[in-house]
């Protein structure tokens, strides 16, 4: 590819500038391909003289050598050919705000002029265009586009309408104003270009993941009408498919040196500046994909795709028009590809487009009924797999399914969660209990050091639950639908012989975009080519039910599915994690004490509706790059204004209020000791998911104690409470902790628990989200103490200690450790507080070995 990237150049200068070798020759779009061989022979032969080693066989050297000079060929010559005439706009202006307004709103603005290479907007803001155009009369019978290429992500409106997404980097830089224009259309009209000052993946400075640059601008380089030639388009796609077949079934394989001879004659055949060759060049073409293959060949399912960060490098408002220009650059697929099918997940972002454009989601809507447009996975958005509550999970279930079945009729039997980072082993658990069965990822692919044995397997969790797992083989989920993405499926899938099928899910992804007809037109060619694989479009109910008549024969993997990568997420922007927990016990709180207050008063009205929303707005928070703190600040700022609104005071008093001073109704959780009214501390028991009335507190049966007060000479403690037994010493690690009836110690002798260490930071790529396996060879204790152990609470109800630790010159470790009254657990409440930013760079991981027993 380098060595092409080299050539091609060199040749289209020589065809532009009429050089020694063009003598006689038509210049430019009129260069013959014959003619452009024979530059490029001469050219490579310069630039290839050291990359051939003498020990090659001069077979393959031959081979390798006329393949490269068939495809510079052939991009020199048909790139130049694929739009014929242009004509430039009628009229361009623009109108710029920071705000993502309606259209409805945009077309009253005013308007100025501006032209092709002007500048505009910063990041994050957005550029109104309005189009007017006239198609030239004489253009009459011709394919017509609007030729649009610029930086940021622009949408088309015509009559009012979301028509088609523009974005340079989802190579979709024309728009089809006609496919056959006819003397009773109409030549002139006006279009609005909605450009958001942002690409693809966010505006990072200076990298994809750096903070987004305020600064930057967004230019146009391209607007015009140009006639777009179809069958020129029809002949790249031809010989592309010939050539990569040429390449990559390799020498030893016929198939090979009959797609690289054919494309060699279809070369001879094809005169440039005579379209009418075109139609026999491409029998030829046909002459090799007609071609069938055997019955056991491979099976792929193809599927468009458009994976949709619900927020990342970009905030939540954006991901609204991402999806908008995504889906509906797909229905323009659809209505020109009727075997097309697109595989969607997320309520939420269907919910969105529903919201704010209605007459794309009724388009949405017929499409799916037609089994085209596809809801899967069942969940409100792909959430993180490990963070989430049980109860989240169930809920993540719960709101989505019950959004795909009001909004489409009918439950989505996959569970779709193809980017997060790691799986929970609950959660086969989780999906058989919401009527799930089938479960689809791709992202283990991306472990570091172990690759997971298998493709096709049966999962199973943590209570013997189990569904059928399935990673598409060419470890993406954004495919270019191309030659070697398709022979990477069969060559990679490490269940060859149990099963034949596997998914190909294809088109942009993360940041929007979706297919294309380049790529619909790639698959089309490979449907049934021998030689190569099987590629049928598909939905994921026939790849499942393929691969469920295999199961039988499937491996079983038990537990948890974990990523080896992007560990650092779990410490990264702790306070969004924090947040989630408060809202998920806040919400549960609400939800509970709400039905005590129906129960005890039936003209109580229960708050269904805000508790919707309510949940949703966490469930929202709960995506695989929100959560896990893998966003831009601007993303977790959305976040923690959200976790805000949901702490808002609830009107639940009357259910809580008790008759008397010393006497309070209120709910308490098993073993929690604080009621939710009062300060003070009581020992209560009380039912699961149930109440009691907390009375004066009696003597608890097994009282927290203190031994040796005051603190012994060395400093250390020791705590007590007829269950459990932990003793600190002075720098508050855990030198013994003892199950007392029957006697059990869990520290052995000579070693400690809570023993804070740090670690150097320093990862290959992901600053934020990664923890090298390199860093624990810089494992350095904490051991300055700052404030020796002091005694909070004294004992009784409750005992408790605490101690601070120096980590750095200004940075500080506080820990308070807590024993209840007839608790089997100690608990441990640690802050720490940073005063530079340096010292997270360098000791950000804080890790404190406790052992854990289920009793």
């Amino acid at each position: 590819m380098l060595l092409l990237n080299t050539v091609v150049p060199r040749v289209k200068n020589l065809i532009r500038s009429g050089g020694p070798f063009l003598k006689g020759t038509t210049l430019a779009n009129g260069a013959s391909p014959r003619r452009c061989r024979a530059i490029s022979v001469l050219i490579l032969k310069q630039s290839c003289q050291a990359s051939f080693s003498p020990q090659w066989p001069t077979r393959f050297i031959l081979f390798i050598y006329n393949y490269t000079c068939t495809l510079v060929t052939l991009r020199c010559v048909f790139d130049c050919r694929l739009f014929g005439a242009s004509c430039p706009l009628a009229s361009l202006s623009c109108f710029e705000t920071s705000q993502r307004i309606p259209y409805e709103e945009a077309v009253r603005q005013e308007f100025r002029l501006v032209k092709v290479g002007d500048c505009f907007g910063s990041t994050w803001q957005t550029c109104w265009f309005k189009v007017d155009l006239s198609i030239p009369r004489e253009w009459t019978g011709k394919e017509v586009h609007l030729l649009w290429e610029s930086e940021g992500e622009g949408m088309i409106w015509r009559d009012g309408q979301p028509v088609q997404g523009l974005t340079r980097e989802g190579e979709k830089t024309s728009y089809i104003l006609t496919d056959n224009l006819k003397e009773t259309d109409p030549h002139s009209l006006t279009l609005y270009v909605e450009l958001a000052c942002n690409g693809l993946f966010g505006a990072g400075k200076g990298s994809m993941i750096a903070p987004p640059d305020p600064d930057k601008k967004f230019s146009l380089q391209k607007a015009e009408l140009v006639v777009f030639n179809r069958d020129v388009h029809e002949l790249l796609v031809d010989f592309e498919i010939l050539l990569d077949m040429a390449k990559l079934l390799g020498e030893e394989n016929q198939r090979s040196f009959q797609a690289l001879y054919t494309a060699n004659r279809m070369v001879n055949l094809c005169d440039v500046a005579n379209p009418s060759t075109f139609a026999a060049v491409h029998e030829l073409a046909c002459s090799v994909f007609g071609q069938k293959n055997g019955e056991s060949q491979h099976v792929i399912h193809a599927m468009g795709h458009c994976h949709i960060d619900s927020a990342w490098l970009w905030p939540y408002d954006e991901t609204i028009r991402k999806c908008a220009r995504s889906w509906v650059t797909v229905i323009r697929l659809m209505e020109k590809n009727p075997e097309f099918t697109f595989v969607c997940s997320q309520a939420q972002q269907f919910e969105w487009v529903k919201n704010w454009y209605p007459g794309l989601y009724s388009t949405i809507q017929k499409f799916a009924k037609e089994g085209r447009f596809i809801p899967v996975g069942g969940t409100w958005v792909e959430m993180d797999g490990n963070l989430p509550s049980g109860e989240s999970m169930v809920r993540q279930f719960l709101q989505g399914q019950r959004f795909f079945q009001q909004e489409f009729g009918k439950l989505c039997l996959e569970f779709w969660l193809p980017d997060t980072f790691g799986y929970s082993a609950q959660l086969p658990q989780v999906m058989n209990g919401c009527g799930i069965h089938r479960f689809l990822t791709q992202k283990l692919s991306w472990n570091l050091v172990n690759t997971f044995p298998h493709n096709t397997f049966v999962w199973e969790g943590i209570d013997g639950s189990q569904v059928l797992a399935h990673f598409p083989p060419a470890d993406s989920y954004g495919l270019a639908g191309c030659v070697e993405e398709m022979l990477k499926t069969v060559k990679n899938n490490r269940d060859r012989g149990r099963v034949n099928h596997s998914a190909a899910l294809f088109g942009f992804g993360d940041g929007g975009g979706g297919p294309t007809q380049k790529i619909l037109d790639r698959l089309r060619r490979m449907k049934d080519t021998d030689g190569l694989p099987r590629v049928q479009m598909s939905t994921p109910d026939r790849l499942f039910t393929a691969l469920e008549k295999e199961k039988a024969q499937l491996c079983t993997w038990v537990g948890e599915l974990f990523l080896e990568l992007h560990n650092g997420t779990y410490t990264t922007h702790g306070q969004i994690k924090k947040g989630n927990r408060e809202c998920e016990r806040l919400l549960h709180d609400v939800e509970v004490l709400s039905s005590f207050a129906l129960a005890q008063k039936s003209s109580f009205q229960y708050p269904s509706a805000k508790l919707q929303h309510l949940w949703r707005l966490l469930l929202l928070n709960q995506f695989h790059d929100v959560l896990p703190g893998s966003c831009i600040q601007l993303v977790a700022e959305d976040a923690m204004r959200y976790y805000s609104g949901m702490n808002l005071p609830w009107p639940l008093r009357e259910a809580s209020r008790g008759p008397a001073p010393h006497q309070c109704t209120c709910l308490l959780a098993a073993s929690n000791l604080t009621c939710l009214l009062c300060t003070s501390l009581a020992l209560v028991t009380v039912p699961s998911m149930g109440y009691c009335v907390v009375q004066d507190s009696l003597p608890p049966p097994y009282p927290v104690t203190f031994l040796n007060l005051p603190l012994q000479v060395d400093g250390s403690v020791i705590m007590k409470n007829g269950l459990v037994r932990v003793c600190l010493d002075t720098l508050g690690r855990v030198t013994s902790l003892c199950l007392m009836q029957p006697e059990r110690e869990s520290v052995p002798e000579g070693c400690c628990a809570n023993q804070f260490v740090i670690f150097d930071d320093v990862p290959l790529y992901w600053d934020a989200w990664d923890v090298m396996d390199y860093h624990l060879e810089t494992r350095k204790t904490v051991a300055h103490l700052l404030k020796p152990l002091e005694i909070i609470q004294p004992g009784g109800l409750r005992g408790s200690v605490t101690f601070s630790l120096q980590i750095s010159e200004k940075s500080v470790l506080t820990q308070e450790v807590i024993l209840d009254a007839a608790c089997p657990h100690v608990r441990f409440q640690t802050q720490v507080r940073y005063a530079c930013n340096l010292l997270w760079k360098l000791f950000p991981l804080l890790n404190t070995p406790i052992p854990v027993y289920v009793l």
